[in-house]
């Protein structure tokens, strides 16, 4: 089974003989995708490590709930976006608000990023690090695993146009920070 379904997965996953294999082609199919999702939002390798091994625990404790209603894939999103949201709540209690952990991600991404050729790939993720947490969540999103609203407003629970004006916020802010700092 090279490349397996969705559904085969959630088939295998579903009988006991089969469980693990199901799971662990699971793993294979989306691990990647799901690890760059978590890095983009938490910047360090090591937390985005972590995240990801919590991601797929849940994953696997509570798939037998995935009911279908949306796609395998955004069902997953969600289950790793809450991990950062967990993350990030957790840190404001050290940090105190979600500005002062912006600044501490704008802090690590500048000293993991060594090439001068990397500057505008840097400024860009340090513009969606400085906005707010759910313009920063629909930008990464939609700007780079070019999720559909609706997909994104399963993740997220909320309103596609909500959704629109987020993004679309985002996107201008982006933008002038990358033009002050060109």
């Amino acid at each position: 089974m090279n490349e397996a379904t969705d559904e085969q997965i959630l088939f295998l996953f579903q009988n006991p003989g089969t469980k693990d294999k199901g799971f662990t082609l699971l793993m294979d199919r989306y691990n990647r995708r799901i690890y760059w999702h978590i890095r983009r939002l938490v910047v360090a390798h090591e937390d985005a490590q972590d995240l990801l091994q919590e991601t797929f625990i849940n994953v696997y404790k509570h798939l037998h709930t995935f009911n279908g209603d949306s796609k395998l894939y955004t069902w997953l999103y969600r289950v790793a976006t809450n991990e950062c949201l967990r993350l990030f709540k957790e840190r404001k209690r050290f940090l105190g608000s979600f500005e002062e952990i912006s600044e501490k991600l704008v802090d690590t991404l500048h000293e993991n990023s060594t090439l001068e050729s990397d500057q505008v790939l840097v400024r860009l993720q340090e513009a969606i690090l400085r906005l707010p947490e759910k313009q920063r969540l629909v930008f990464t999103l939609r700007y780079y695993d070019e999720l559909p609203y609706e997909e994104i407003s399963k993740i997220l629970d909320s309103s596609v146009s909500s959704l629109k004006t987020n993004y679309h916020l985002a996107s201008s802010k982006v933008k002038a920070f990358m033009i002050k700092e060109a």
